[in-house]
């Protein structure tokens, strides 16, 4: 397991640090803004997960570039017997083929933080959370495979990383080199589903699965110490001859280095240890439950309005300062400088 990473920087890694600090601070800010105006969303999930998003799509996948951000389609059609649907999210992720690399979300709550990734990395029109959550709209609460970035139904925790694995087999027999990319949270290591699917990724030697962690340490019920402890991960997944790396979240220059790492012939598993409050100290307030904010007192949501407006501020103050160099483009292959 590495421990530390040694990187000369250099100006061109400035100028990709600057823009994935930007993009991350945009999603953060993207999903603050939907939370205060619909008093409620997954918060916390965009404050921990913000960097790990941002670094995936600017600097580690190597997705087909697209021509311009687009517009969620709706919702078809309920799938029946002789009525399947055939749209899915995929598309925000370009064009498919054997050299271009995949992404998966697992946990489906993480929708609206993946959301704002795509729009903060050109993959989707601001105006596509317009639709956020409302009857025949495809950009749902809980990510389904025809919410934009997504093309599975990952359900309960741990179908996600079960079906990426499947994918990977099946890329991996077809000699192709694109590579599959699963964001998961720390929560899903408590189902058993997990376990099986890294059991199976490490018998099938699936090297070309690459697996980013949100550790926050929090879920639903409260500190996930208190209700199931999965401490210490990075030794119960070396046990499956995992890959394991454990680091810091919010280091984009660690995040990167790790996803460009040759293969050695296994899966690899990056152990992201994140703050459910990075970025939006205010968010701190609530500790320990994090997992879902909703405004109950009007003072409450005024702060948070508040702080939003900061931001905003700080956005406007940016842009004048001439950084404006270092915005988000489409997202297209990773960058090799």
């Amino acid at each position: 397991m590495v421990q530390n990473i040694n990187m000369k920087q250099n100006k061109k890694e400035d100028g990709w640090q600057a823009e994935v600090c930007r993009a991350a601070q945009g999603i953060r800010r993207r999903v603050l803004e939907h939370t205060v105006k619909n008093n409620g969303g997954y918060l916390s999930q965009a404050c921990s997960a913000a960097e790990i998003l941002a670094t995936l799509y600017l600097r580690v996948m190597n997705l087909a570039p697209l021509e311009q951000p687009l517009a969620p389609r709706p919702f078809q059609v309920v799938p029946s017997p002789g009525q399947q649907e055939d749209l899915t999210g995929s598309c925000f992720h370009g064009a498919k083929g054997p050299q271009w690399d995949r992404f998966f979300l697992s946990p489906s709550q993480y929708a609206l933080v993946l959301y704002a990734a795509l729009i903060e990395v050109g993959r989707m029109i601001p105006e596509g959370l317009d639709s956020f959550n409302q009857d025949g709209s495809t950009v749902e609460m809980i990510g389904a495979q025809h919410s934009p970035g997504h093309e599975i139904m990952s359900g309960s925790l741990g179908q996600g990383i079960s079906q990426a694995a499947g994918i990977a087999l099946g890329r991996k027999l077809k000699g192709e080199s694109g590579k599959v990319w699963v964001f998961m949270s720390d929560g899903e290591f408590q189902a058993g589903q997990t376990l099986e699917a890294l059991q199976a990724m490490a018998y099938h030697k699936l090297d070309n699965m690459g697996i980013y962690v949100d550790v926050n340490g929090c879920q639903c019920d409260g500190p996930m110490s208190a209700v199931m402890n999965i401490e210490p991960l990075e030794k119960r997944l070396e046990g499956f001859n995992l890959r394991v790396f454990r680091v810091d979240g919010h280091n984009t220059e660690v995040l990167a280095a790790l996803g460009r790492l040759p293969s050695d012939g296994r899966p690899t598993v990056i152990l992201c240890d994140t703050n459910s409050s990075q970025g939006l100290p205010i968010l701190q307030q609530r500790a320990p439950k994090f997992h879902y904010v909703r405004f109950t007192q009007a003072a409450e949501r005024e702060a948070y309005r508040e702080v939003l407006a900061q931001m905003k501020r700080s956005v406007i103050k940016s842009d004048e300062a001439g950084s404006d160099e270092s915005r988000p483009g489409r997202g297209s292959e990773r960058r090799d400088d």
